[in-house]
């Protein structure tokens, strides 16, 4: 069973509102016609209201319940004045918390990408900690047992090897199988505003993409959620006892400022803009601007040609990446810090940095490679010298038949 609550109201328990752009509303014209003249006058848009916030919506559910949370860093309820972690707010209200669910990077985001994260306590609440992102990724059932709903909010950047939509989709799984019914507390997709990419395909299916869609797949997690639990995607096909907390005052085409980094080595908007295009150099032995302050906003490595570039930087261990590929190199490359933001995946800087590589047997890391794609064609297509144009047209066909599918599932 599914359900999609959509009434949207302004009435929030806790009584905190998010603005638009943290902070920053967005502004649209109207004209007064005064005196047979036309002035402009500007009209605010009300504020996005993330679905953490909308506490009215969701805590009667959670009432008299023992309930397990799926969280890190990004579940917050914003206030003007403080942020509060959603699973203090909850706390404070007296819900049943039983234990936490921890994803890649950790409940409080300090992991490095692709390190495990041990089960233990956390500091603050003295709840048990328990690790997907470990020895195990999906709920066990004695984890489950003595657990009457799931409460799921985690902010996601619309990216297939993102890896916390496979945690959605496993969390749900393991919930069908228990018959645990689960909530999703909806946030902003960063980059919701376009579909592209090749889509993944069934032999390559994994923990880096789950499921048989392209690379940047322009849904909220939320909606993504609907469309897992009603295309029979679950193992089995089952259907999970799924409610969807639904957004205010947002679409998808607009730009979304993340007031919180969702992992260590997204640190802006811009990283977040390419990480769909520089995302894909995680599967080769190029530095994507790990070990600097400028993570997925550059791209460089010792190997490349130096005479082809006036960039070069050196990385070096720091938060989110204790051994960056390329440590202690110069990496000749480029600086992508000012780059607009994007609105389709960009091949140009893949296929740049394969072709000014000096030594062509040290670029791919073939299995990881073909991870990040979901295809093995991409790479070949790119030793091959395609053009950018033609490799991008291969990916049409499944784009298009993926889109029509998505569109039963779009709610802003």
């Amino acid at each position: 069973m599914m359900l999609f609550i959509y009434n949207f109201k302004n009435t929030v328990l806790l009584s905190f509102l998010i603005c638009a752009g943290c902070g920053n509303p967005a502004k649209s014209m109207k004209e007064k016609t005064t005196n047979n003249s036309k002035i402009e006058a500007p009209i605010r848009i009300k504020p996005i209201m993330v679905a953490a916030n909308r506490t009215a919506k969701y805590v009667p559910l959670l009432k008299n319940k023992k309930i397990a949370v799926v969280a890190n860093q990004t579940s917050v309820i914003f206030n003007k004045e403080i942020n509060t972690h959603l699973v203090d707010s909850l706390l404070a209200l007296q819900i049943n918390i039983k234990k936490v669910f921890a994803p890649e990077h950790g409940f409080r985001g300090q992991a490095d990408a692709g390190e495990k994260v041990a089960d233990g306590t956390d500091p603050k609440t003295g709840l048990p900690l328990i690790s997907l992102y470990g020895k195990n990724r999906k709920p066990s059932q004695a984890q489950l047992k003595d657990i009457d709903l799931v409460l799921f909010d985690i902010q996601d950047v619309g990216v297939r090897f993102y890896t916390y939509i496979a945690t959605l989709q496993l969390v749900m799984e393991a919930c069908t199988e228990k018959g645990i019914p689960v909530i999703i507390l909806d946030r902003p997709n960063p980059n919701a505003h376009y579909v592209d990419g090749p889509t993944m395909k069934a032999e390559h299916i994994g923990f880096l993409g789950m499921t048989e869609i392209p690379l940047v797949y322009g849904m909220t997690i939320g909606e993504y959620a609907q469309m897992i639990n009603q295309e029979g995607w679950l193992e089995g096909k089952k259907k999970a006892e799924l409610t969807v907390i639904p957004l205010e005052n947002w679409t998808r085409d607009m730009a979304y400022h993340l007031p919180i980094r969702p992992s260590p080595n997204l640190p802006n908007d811009t990283s977040i803009s390419l990480y769909p295009s520089l995302g894909l150099f995680e599967g080769t032995n190029t530095n994507a601007g790990r070990g600097t302050e400028f993570q997925f906003q550059r791209y460089g490595a010792s190997f490349m040609d130096s005479t082809q570039y006036d960039f070069n930087y050196v990385p070096k261990p720091n938060f989110g990446s204790k051994y960056p590929k390329e440590e202690g190199k110069t990496c000749y490359g480029k600086d992508l810090s000012d780059t607009p933001r994007m609105n389709e995946i960009s091949l140009r800087w893949l296929i740049d940095a394969y072709q000014n590589t000096t030594d062509k047997s040290k670029f791919f890391r073939t299995t990881g490679f073909t991870k990040h794609a979901g295809t093995e064609i991409l790479q070949k297509q790119i030793e091959a010298g395609n053009s950018e144009a033609v490799i991008k047209a291969t990916w049409q066909a499944d784009i298009e038949k993926f889109n029509k599918i998505r569109l039963k599932y779009l709610r802003y």
